[in-house]
């Protein structure tokens, strides 16, 4: 807490608003200018963020119940003792006496009847000040966040509670996310101009800690081999639901993202769910798969709906790169000769109606007069597997997008802006936190889902009919 921040409490002597009043009226009645306005607004914004955690404070307190017994959804509970306790709000922290409740049942933690008819999260954070920290802490790291709200004045979390709130809501949000997510798509609609749906997914690397980097190296140098690259990393996996209109216009998107996971199990079924959801009140929608040439990614794509109202499609800047990469061998890079032939059969490809017929078929011939390169040899049966996925020109006049540029977007700001900075080494479940957030946030969801998640903090607390609440009488 900075110089510019008051610790209010309930019941102190003097009154935050009070003082504000009387700093207002002496401003109002002088008669010349402050000698420094940046000092005048600070101690200013002070003075009003001092008398808000004041009157919030006020407010708080009544939700304590100060009582020998109460229920706790439905559980009976004893009074265990009074005490004060900080809390972090929107304006500041604050100080409330408070009454504790337990069981009395070995193991059980004693529970405040005050924070859990409120809602504060964690024990710590009241709701709006949960809600403002996680969405920080989803774009800046804890230590940035820290200072930020620092300078702006009012609430001022500490890193190490600005580290560990992410975790704790995506505890909560794991635990129950199929519901959470659910209940999401149930809020929400299909864009109604919208006649297209593009499925796309993709992997990124980030750096774990448990990424056993140590022993990979290890392997390959006792293999006699060069030991170099990312060996510490894993692959996260991120996944795009975009909606197009006739024109093929962008209209909205849909992001997910996960940490490694063998498989990409958990975000294929949450885009499979997404999907179906999608075509459950649309069921007019055409659906494409787009994704580069991983197997695994079609392997998955392959399963969508096919036939009138879905195409599976690679990425058209992939197949361009296989492409160069062929005419590279061929030419050199850097040549022109190499920019002439990679302009040429791009173009070709691009926008001739039998366009990969014509790359393939040219393909055929390179490899004819290089037939020990290997390489080549894999760039021909490239475009020989995904033949029916390259129909450039005529998926183009159907306003159907060719590009993945959406989901490597998603790769992009989702998981490499925030886990990929300098120095930084990530556990599944830290890692998962931040995704989880920022995903939220990116697809227009994070208000909707942050209202689902700070009603688990919650409950129900109910007074024995012959139990009088004793805070409820206590003069404030």
């Amino acid at each position: 807490m900075t110089d510019s921040q008051i610790l209010v409490s309930v019941g102190k002597d003097t009154s935050a608003l009070d003082e504000l009043r009387a700093y207002i009226d002496a401003r109002r009645a002088a008669d010349t200018m402050v000698s420094n306005f940046e000092a005048f607004e600070r101690e200013a914004r002070r003075k009003f963020a001092a008398a808000e955690a004041e009157f919030v404070a006020e407010e708080l307190a009544r939700f304590d119940v100060d009582v020998p017994a109460v229920e706790v959804d439905g559980v009976p509970h004893r009074r265990v003792l009074r005490c004060s306790q900080t809390y972090m709000t929107a304006a500041g922290p604050l100080s409330i006496e408070r009454t504790l409740y337990s069981t009395r049942q070995d193991g059980e933690r004693a529970v405040c009847a005050m924070e859990i008819r409120a809602g504060v999260v964690e024990g710590y954070f009241t709701p709006l000040a949960a809600q403002n920290a996680a969405w920080a802490v989803a774009h800046l790291t804890p230590g940035e966040c820290e200072e930020l709200f620092t300078r702006f004045g009012g609430m001022c979390p500490s890193k190490a509670s600005l580290d560990r709130l992410p975790k704790a809501l995506s505890a909560r949000w794991e635990a129950d996310r199929l519901d959470f997510e659910k209940r999401l798509r149930d809020k929400e609609t299909v864009p109604r101009e919208a006649v297209t749906v593009a499925v796309s997914l993709d992997g990124v690397l980030v750096p774990m800690k448990d990424g056993r980097s140590q022993e990979k190296r290890a392997a390959t140098r006792a293999k006699g081999k060069v030991a170099k690259g990312p060996a510490g990393y894993n692959e996260a996996s991120c996944a795009t639901l975009t909606y197009y209109d006739g024109a093929g216009v962008l209209l909205q998107t849909l992001r997910i993202a996960r940490m490694p996971e063998s498989g990409k199990l958990t975000l294929k079924a949450s885009l499979a769910l997404e999907l179906a959801m999608a075509l459950a009140r649309r069921p007019d929608l055409r659906v494409v798969g787009i994704a580069d040439g991983a197997k695994d990614n079609w392997a998955y794509l392959g399963t969508l709906p096919d036939g009138r109202k879905g195409y599976q499609i690679v990425d058209f800047f992939h197949a361009a790169e296989h492409l160069a990469e062929a005419m590279v061998i061929v030419h050199g890079e850097g040549t022109v000769r190499f920019t002439v032939e990679f302009e040429k059969y791009r173009h070709i490809l691009r926008h001739d109606t039998v366009g990969v017929e014509k790359v393939i078929r040219h393909l055929r011939y390179l490899v004819g007069l290089h037939p020990r390169s290997r390489k080549l040899l894999n760039v021909l049966k490239y475009f020989r597997h995904h033949r029916h996925r390259m129909r450039y020109a005529s998926f183009a006049r159907r306003h159907l997008p060719i590009g993945s540029g959406i989901v490597e977007a998603a790769c992009k700001t989702l998981v490499s802006q925030r886990l990929k900075r300098s120095g930084m080494r990530w556990r599944h479940d830290g890692g998962q936190a931040i995704l989880t957030l920022r995903a939220l946030e990116q697809s227009n969801r994070f208000d909707l889902a942050w209202r689902m998640l700070a009603a688990t903090y919650v409950h129900e607390v109910k007074l024995p009919d012959n139990i009088v609440d004793i805070a409820s009488r206590r003069p404030r």
